[in-house]
């Protein structure tokens, strides 16, 4: 049967076909990798490897695939989590032999930078927020309020350290040292990462990359913390051709019995008359609110 034939047929009858006959094009499997990194709570639905685990499978067992594309939106959040959904991106990657290809829209910040590095080449917008390659840690100091107030504070431990930084009584000095430490050592890590990562193709001073700071898109690009700018549709159809094809891989649904089990009637708690609604409504706006956003 003559090919111009074959190829007609296919654009009209597409899968209805036997495989011989479809039009091969290019596969780009799409994952959208979005929202605070960090634990799963009631009232915020963060990215943990959990949940991306099985989502990210799905994306590398594609028949035919050509590449994987993330399409990163995060100001960061947990080190750990970050790191363990880069492992594993990366792991899939070098198993299945294909390029990953990452898009940074409004932020890939901290932990979202980290995500983003996952990418054999990293683009993003002119205006994109990227960077802040540094480590964090915020809290409140109470013990003024509950003094105030005539509260005590009853708190019985063992080990010296066992209630480092506890907000309900004084900063101590000797707490916020080992503290530091400790971030310092989170922050090496990252460092190593992004380093390996991203090699020779960095540029500008040492000090300056790892101090925390973020960058608009464009300025990214010149300290090489990105590899050019552009959207995932324009640089793929550059990339793969015009016929390259965009599958969307999202998460999995719940089943029905699962919807039903975790659906809860409204009560006078729920929403932001409950305390852990409002805690982490306002811990994520916190972490967009750092970048500017």
């Amino acid at each position: 049967m003559p090919s111009s034939f074959r190829s007609a047929c296919a654009e009209r009858l597409g899968p209805l076909l036997p495989a011989r006959w479809r039009a091969s094009h290019p596969l780009v499997a799409v994952l959208r990798l979005s929202g605070v990194i960090g634990a799963i709570l009631p009232f915020r639905q963060g990215l943990s490897i959990a949940t991306l685990a099985p989502t990210l499978e799905r994306a590398f067992a594609l028949r035919g695939l050509t590449a994987v594309a993330l399409v990163v939106n995060s100001p960061g959040g947990s080190a750990v989590q970050s790191r363990l959904i880069f492992a594993r991106i990366r792991a899939l990657a070098e198993e299945k032999k294909v390029p990953v290809f990452t898009f940074i829209e409004d932020a890939g910040a901290s932990g979202g930078y980290m995500l983003a590095c996952a990418g054999d080449e990293i683009f993003a917008d002119p205006s994109s927020v990227v960077g802040s390659i540094g480590v964090v840690s915020a809290g409140f100091g109470l013990d003024r309020f509950i003094e105030r107030f005539g509260i005590e504070r009853r708190l019985h431990a063992r080990g010296s350290q066992k209630a480092m930084l506890d907000p309900f009584r004084p900063e101590r000095p000797e707490d916020v040292e080992r503290l530091k430490i400790i971030q310092e050592r989170i922050h090496e890590t990252f460092i190593a990462l992004v380093e390996g990562r991203r090699g020779s193709r960095l540029k500008g001073e040492r000090e300056s990359l790892y101090s925390g700071a973020v960058w608009a898109g464009a300025e990214a690009l010149d300290l090489g913390l990105v590899d050019g700018i552009g959207d995932l549709r324009t640089v793929m159809r550059e990339r793969f051709g015009e016929k390259v094809r965009l599958k969307p891989v999202a998460a999995a649904r719940a089943g029905l019995l699962a919807r039903l089990i975790g659906r809860r009637e409204p009560t006078i708690g729920a929403g932001l008359l409950d305390p852990a609604a409002l805690i982490a409504a306002v811990e994520e706006r916190a972490a967009w609110a750092r970048l500017g956003l």
